[in-house]
């Protein structure tokens, strides 16, 4: 069963299909991301899915499997039905930001050893690396405020 999508939400659902592969995702993942995003329904079926995106059943099987493993996606059953509806585990946008800062500053340890081992006459490589390492220090404690912020925001 294809779902109706508009011209533009196709156009939508290809625009951050390609943004989620410039981050790294794989395309049938990304446009599987998006398309629930950007669905008119919170959630869709296997079938909406694969058809509505026109890739084949393998693909949107691997995709799903990618999405569920990283948490993006979750599904849902109704009793007595075996068919499972997938939908965006939106929470999983802010743990997404949190886990990429976690990584960020796993990162810039790295650097901060790399700078202790840099030698003395690369001084105009030494300093740019400096100034990363300081802009994520400065990233570093700045994230905690701006969510503290954003939590009595939503309050």
């Amino acid at each position: 069963m294809t779902l109706e999508l508009t011209e533009k939400k196709l156009r939508l659902i290809e625009e951050m299909g390609v943004l989620y592969e410039r981050g790294g995702m794989q395309p049938a993942a990304s446009r599987i991301l998006s398309l629930l995003l950007v669905s008119d329904k919170t959630d869709l079926t296997f079938e909406e899915i694969y058809e509505s995106l026109n890739i084949s059943k393998s693909a949107a099987s691997n995709a799903l499997n990618f999405l569920i493993s990283t948490e993006r996606v979750e599904y849902i059953t109704n009793p007595g039905e075996r068919r499972r509806y997938f939908c965006c585990k939106l929470q999983s946008l802010k743990e997404g930001v949190q886990k990429s800062l976690a990584g960020l500053d796993a990162f810039n340890t790295l650097l901060k050893k790399v700078l202790d081992q840099r030698p003395v006459g690369t001084k105009d490589f030494n300093k740019k690396l400096e100034e990363a390492i300081q802009f994520l220090d400065f990233i570093k404690g700045e994230l905690p405020v701006l969510l503290q912020k954003w939590e009595a925001q939503k309050q």
